[in-house]
Formats: C-alpha cells, sequence, structure tokens
C-alpha cells in the first residue's frame, strides 16, 4: 500500500495494516508521538484500531528533548 507519510510517498510493506504497525515498523512505537490520518488526529488507543488504506496521509510528530 503506497501512503504519504510526513509528506513523502511511501511504499508500506504488506504486514503493515494498522497505525500501529506504522509506529513499531519505524521503530517509534515506545516514544510519545502524535498521528494524524487523514486530517484527525488520533488518541493512542486508536493507534491499534485505525486500519489504514491506499493513498492515507498520515502524520507523525514526536517529542525530542533538549535545551
Amino acid at each position: 500500500m503506497e501512503v504519504i507519510l510526513n509528506g513523502e510517498y511511501i511504499q508500506l510493506p504488506e504486514h503493515v495494516v494498522f497505525v500501529s504497525d506504522v509506529l513499531k515498523h519505524y521503530e517509534i512505537h515506545q516514544k510519545c508521538v502524535v498521528v494524524e490520518v487523514n486530517g484527525e488526529i488520533l488518541t493512542k488507543i486508536d493507534h491499534q484500531s485505525t486500519r489504514l488504506s491506499d493513498k492515507d496521509r498520515i502524520e507523525i510528530v514526536h517529542f525530542v528533548g533538549g535545551g
């Protein structure tokens, strides 16, 4: 499936079906993130139940500490 992730067209592997799968695939599932799919911000609970479709627009923001 092809999606737009943070503004870039990418091809996701077949095993990536849910938002939580995307986070695991990019190894950011342990980080504090905000995920938006097609303009809708998801709660953390929604990550496991939100199924992705071809051409979905996904934005992922994770927080970085520093000073």
